[in-house]
């Protein structure tokens, strides 16, 4: 059996489940992933893409062969978001890394501006209104609603990371919360297990990141403000 069948082909056993070694593989390169973007790596970038394609023929079901016989739309979909903003993640933080010198981090930390959550939680909300039917019209697995919010919050934490926001730690959160009972609903068990530690992964990332925001921009070096020129005093 060729290394590429195999990978298509493989399953595990548990409890009388069926579970593709592409769903396991998939996600063990996501958590990779995850731990690459907390340490500020730009590693993690290319290591998630690989997770992102072998998840991308898991959540598609029937299409390429899943045990499950479901198709989870939006969270197939965001794997392709995946793949896009991690390229432009993959590029953003090599740009920082290479303009602060050997040894730089990829990226500073800090957090949203107001305006800045404002939109990303609006676009949230509307972007999940927007959807929701049509994942429904496509035949996406119920709750609906879930796949939707996952789907978009997968993207809008993504890009947050990319930018260097301590707010993308929380987008996880919440899509975590949603995320975990709907994965163990549509019985992709690995994936919800992910889920689960990466929570409680999520919320570790969140305060490294916090503590690297407050330290290391209050370590920036201000800008010096030359002194105003003395007001002319006239001739005596």
């Amino acid at each position: 059996m060729s290394a590429l069948r195999w990978l298509f082909e493989a399953q595990l056993t548990i409890a009388g489940q069926h579970i593709l070694w592409r769903e396991v593989l998939g996600n063990f390169f996501g958590l990779a992933s995850a731990v690459g973007g907390m340490r500020r790596r730009v590693w993690a970038w290319p290591v998630g893409i690989v997770g992102n394609v072998l998840l991308l023929t898991v959540f598609l079901g029937v299409a390429f062969g899943n045990p499950q016989g479901t198709t989870l739309l939006g969270q197939a979909g965001r794997q392709v978001f995946f793949i896009l903003t991690s390229v432009y993640g993959w590029w953003r933080w090599h740009e920082t890394q290479r303009a602060g010198g050997e040894g730089a981090p990829a990226v500073l930390p800090r957090w949203a501006t107001w305006r800045e959550r404002a939109v990303l939680i609006g676009g949230w909300l509307v972007a999940v209104a927007v959807l929701t039917p049509i994942f429904r019209a496509l035949g996406s697995f119920d709750p609906v609603w879930a796949d939707a919010w996952i789907f978009v919050g997968s993207m809008i934490a993504t890009y947050a990371m990319a930018r260097g926001w301590v707010d993308f730690w929380l987008c996880w959160i919440a899509v975590d919360l949603v995320g975990v009972p709907l994965l163990l609903r549509a019985h992709f068990y690995p994936s919800a297990a992910l889920y689960a530690v990466y929570a409680g992964f999520v919320i570790w990332g969140f305060v490294v990141w916090q503590r690297i925001a407050r330290t290391e921009n209050a370590e920036q070096p201000e800008v010096p403000v030359a002194p105003a020129p003395a007001p002319d005093q006239g001739l005596a």
